[in-house]
């Protein structure tokens, strides 16, 4: 188990952003088996804190591009359920990243336990989009943006089935596999709290 999350880690943080998409089979593989042997339970003490925070897709099953890691763009995933937000942004890397990206807010929260004698661990969280556009630089204290509501007519949900402090792998509602890394470089706050 250790070894294949270091060979996973490994492979995510080589070369450029998007270099792991060239290794697919190998990490597939790599995530199954960390989701066999080490799934996670949401509803365990500190669960929900581990997943609070800015996160960087670094492989995707999807072939939409905006929901694969590519070396001109940062594909972040800010996340804090203690208060049930979430962000998803497409950014320019680097010195370019102040100017602003592709933004989609939402609402998020930890799907109820089917029962208290389920044995099935609790790895779902229910999105609710509420708005996308542009988001862009502060000026003082005011973010610049151009956005306006999302019409979501579908139910969204991410299942989250590996995190530990540098890891997150999780399953989207429409059978996409993501591997992301921690952003250790970054705040939740500098994203959430300035919308």
């Amino acid at each position: 188990m250790l070894e294949a999350r270091e060979e996973l880690l490994v492979l995510l943080r080589r070369g450029a952003r998007g270099e792991a998409q060239r290794q697919g089979p190998r990490v597939r593989e790599l995530i199954h088996e960390l989701e066999r042997t080490s799934p996670v339970d949401l509803a365990a003490p500190g669960a929900l804190e581990l997943l609070e925070g800015v996160w960087e897709l670094r492989w995707s099953s999807s072939s939409q591009p905006y929901l694969q890691a590519v070396p001109w763009l940062e594909n972040l995933q800010i996340l804090a359920p203690s208060r049930g937000r979430a962000l998803n942004l497409l950014r320019p890397p680097g010195q370019l990243a102040g100017l602003g990206g592709i933004a989609v807010e939402a609402t998020i929260q930890l799907e109820s336990s089917p029962g208290d004698n389920s044995s099935t661990p609790q790895q779902r969280v229910q999105v609710r989009f509420q708005r996308g556009g542009w988001s862009g630089p502060l000026l003082g204290t005011t973010r610049l943006q151009l956005q306006r509501e999302v019409q979501q007519s579908f139910p969204a949900w991410l299942d989250i089935t590996v995190l530990t402090e540098e890891l997150r792998l999780c399953r989207g509602n429409a059978g996409t596999i993501f591997a992301l890394l921690r952003r250790p470089d970054l705040a939740v706050a500098d994203f959430l709290d300035n919308q």
